[in-house]
């Protein structure tokens, strides 16, 4: 099974460095990116990038930081909801406290239960003290809440999960949230910020990223890869009429 994988990884490695529209691309792209990590995060909202991330840095050098509080492990559990005591949650090891994470050119902010959890203030602070560094803020899913609630969602436009939406939009009382989007992208200001709505939905905007820091081929062959039928438009969002239900 070994040498398997290892015969896969080659040949898909084999197959993005000799596809022609990995050219090398002209002014500078995003070398250094961050993942915030909290207890109870959505598995996919951090998995997504960096299922990005690892074609990209075939392509290009590329460094990935995974941040938290302490470099103890971050599970995915959530602190409550667990009724039958199970045991699926994964958990993923930080390279990166807060206090000594690198300056990062895009940063990344997953949502999930935790995002609810009103005592994540070394999060927001990190957040708010990093975010204005960096030349990109990505959040996924209920991550728009912890941004907001971070303070840098402030006149900012911004869409979160529309089954979570009652909610987290009441964390950015002065954020102007768009309730028919896919991913809205706000380059208002700086660093430009990016929002997507539910989980899923972080894969279109993150190969939108894509798009335009590396180029419409390089996203496109993305997608052919992992067999993902891309949304191109932020306004096609057919979760839209969920917007008056229960957060999950």
């Amino acid at each position: 099974m070994g040498l398997i994988k290892t015969l896969s990884t080659c040949a898909l490695t084999f197959s993005l460095l000799a596809n022609p529209s990995f050219a090398s691309l002209n002014g500078a792209i995003p070398k250094k990116f961050g993942i915030v990590m909290f207890r109870a995060f959505d598995t996919t909202d951090i998995t997504a990038p960096l299922e990005i991330l690892n074609f990209i840095g075939l392509l290009y050098n590329t460094e990935v930081a995974l941040l938290s509080d302490t470099l103890e492990p971050v599970s995915a559990q959530p602190l409550t909801m667990n009724p039958k005591n199970s045991s699926v949650w994964s958990a993923i090891t930080p390279t990166h406290s807060f206090d000594t994470a690198p300056e990062v050119d895009v940063l990344i902010i997953p949502g999930g239960p935790g995002a609810r959890n009103p005592n994540m203030t070394a999060v927001w602070n990190y957040i708010a003290k990093a975010a204005p560094k960096t030349k990109h803020v990505l959040t996924i899913c209920t991550g728009s809440g912890v941004a907001a609630k971070a303070g840098i969602m402030d006149g900012r436009k911004a869409t979160t999960n529309k089954a979570a939406w009652k909610e987290i939009t009441t964390y950015g009382p002065k954020t102007e949230w768009v309730p028919k989007a896919r991913w809205v992208e706000d380059e208002s200001a700086e660093p430009p910020i990016w929002s997507s709505s539910g989980v899923t939905s972080g894969f279109d905007m993150l190969l939108q990223f894509v798009e335009k820091k590396y180029s419409l081929q390089n996203a496109t062959y993305m997608a052919n890869l992992i067999e993902h039928v891309r949304i191109t438009d932020p306004s096609n969002d057919p979760f839209a009429v969920n917007i008056n239900g229960s957060a999950t």
